[in-house]
């Protein structure tokens, strides 16, 4: 049970966002995943790195958005991504997140160039801005894809400055326990971004993950997290490592985000497709990945 309404809570996959074989995003591949997710999860992380929203234009992320807002129509909550490599576009995203109904927003820091504390927090603050005061924002630190880290400079600011918390998807549970050392009791919500760490991050006090994996395998995440709010730590400990040798087969697929597309066919979920420049899986991949989960059980023969 959520303790506090101010912070995030539970299972929140960061959605895929569907395409057609053109490219076009698939409107009703997307209600068809919207629906077998809404039924399953606690909320929705969109247009992030697993939606492809630096694959689409503005417009597009907006048509997605709105979508998504409509079918799940207050079922479950939903944080759209609005980060982008320049601030205008994060703060026309931002806003209009704001007004279809959306929970919270979260940027990824400005990609492509590598910018400094006075950058990073002049992005977010302009974001902080465009929204209404006390709306939640949440910086999304993800220095794989942005390219550069966020430093706790920047962070400790931007945390006097109104952030509501950070989606750490540093893959760093040492990052992970220092954000929940230094920034939690500041009241910052500190959101796991992977499912490949929720054991440990609970054990610091986490109580919300965004797991790509809850794409095609909701009830395994759903489980996972349960087990971790229980305290049933020898059975978390076993889903948790299963959860991780089914990312150890994702990347039979070349990527995490190609391999949730493969599993929701596998699975008999969705048959759909990722933007360019991603090339789907192949059927000998696919054949693969489907031989592998079975033979982790978890995929009927």
């Amino acid at each position: 049970m959520q303790a506090n309404p101010k912070k995030l809570y539970g299972v929140i996959p960061p959605m895929i966002t569907p395409f057609t074989t053109s490219g076009e995003v698939d409107v009703k591949g997307l209600e068809k995943l919207l629906d077998y997710l809404a039924s399953h999860v606690d909320g929705l992380f969109i247009c992030g790195s697993y939606g492809s929203g630096p694959l689409m234009s503005v417009e597009e992320r907006k048509k997605v958005a709105e979508i998504v807002l409509e079918r799940v129509g207050g079922k479950v909550p939903v944080v759209v991504h609005t980060g982008t490599a320049n601030t205008r576009d994060a703060v026309e995203l931002s806003r209009h997140a704001v007004s279809i109904g959306a929970v919270a927003v979260s940027a990824v820091a400005p990609f492509y160039y590598h910018h400094g504390t006075d950058g990073v927090v002049e992005f977010y603050r302009s974001i902080l801005k465009a929204v209404p005061e006390g709306y939640p924002v949440y910086v999304y630190h993800n220095p794989r894809f942005s390219g550069y880290e966020i430093g706790m400079d920047a962070l400790r600011i931007l945390a006097k400055d109104g952030i509501r918390g950070i989606k750490d998807a540093t893959f760093d549970i040492g990052k992970f326990s220092l954000y929940m050392r230094e920034l939690e009791p500041q009241g910052l919500d500190i959101v796991l971004g992977t499912e490949s760490l929720w054991l440990p991050a609970r054990s610091l006090g986490a109580e919300a993950y965004i797991p790509g994996l809850a794409n095609a395998f909701p009830e395994l995440c759903v489980r996972l997290h349960r087990e971790g709010m229980e305290g049933n730590w020898e059975g978390c400990r076993k889903t948790q490592f299963l959860v991780n040798r089914i990312r150890d087969v994702m990347y039979l697929a070349r990527s995490t985000q190609l391999a949730v597309y493969a599993m929701l066919e596998i699975r008999g979920i969705l048959k759909t497709y990722p933007r360019s420049p991603f090339v789907p899986a192949t059927e000998e991949e696919k054949g693969k990945i489907a031989s592998a989960l079975r033979a982790l059980g978890v995929l009927e023969p």
